[in-house]
């Protein structure tokens, strides 16, 4: 209970939770990490980050301070439409993402680390390889192969328009980079 007079400060759980987990990650790598280890060196109990993050899945994209959940907008992107038409809403998604001024910010934050330092480059193919791949091609029905290839065609069109600013691209417009880039995205996803 607090004291007369005084209000509690603000929690710093998540925040604890979060650099424990980047450290274990670091450490250990994401199969070698556990939430109960994370809960351990946080000093909290594992069902609390569970609370806070829910699955280990959610902590490592998280701890990575990666804006949004690929799983996730694959999983939504399916549900919207029918099969066949996946390619386009998901090259447009993507494309949305990295212009928003809010997650294009944090996604480029993330690709300068992947490609300037050693650990960065280490935790996103983590991500990729022990996360996204399996759960992703596994959701298309497509080989992880094909998966990445299509995801890093993506990534090197996000790279060129945004971080490196590369013209045409870069004042491309949405509609245009789709109509360009969804053929190619459709060939690799297509089962």
């Amino acid at each position: 209970m607090a004291q007369a007079g005084r209000r509690p400060g603000p929690t710093t759980t998540p925040e604890q939770i979060l650099d424990a987990a980047r450290a274990l990650f670091a450490q250990r790598g994401y199969q070698g990490t556990t939430i109960r280890a994370v809960a351990d060196l946080a000093g909290v109990n594992a069902a609390l980050v569970h609370h806070h993050f829910g699955t280990k899945e959610q902590l490592f994209v998280a701890a990575l301070r990666f804006p949004l959940n690929p799983v996730d907008v694959v999983t939504s992107l399916l549900a919207a439409g029918p099969r066949d038409q996946f390619a386009p809403r998901f090259v447009r998604a993507f494309i949305r993402a990295w212009r928003d001024p809010v997650t294009g910010q944090q996604l480029q934050a993330v690709v300068r680390n992947a490609v300037s330092t050693e650990h960065g480059a280490a935790s996103i193919r983590e991500l990729a390889e022990d996360v996204l791949l399996d759960r992703i091609s596994g959701a298309l029905g497509v080989s992880k192969l094909r998966t990445a290839t299509a995801i890093m065609h993506l990534i090197g069109l996000m790279l060129g328009s945004t971080i490196i600013g590369i013209e045409p691209l870069a004042s491309a417009s949405e509609d245009e980079l789709v109509e360009l880039v969804t053929p190619a995205i459709t060939r690799y996803l297509n089962p």
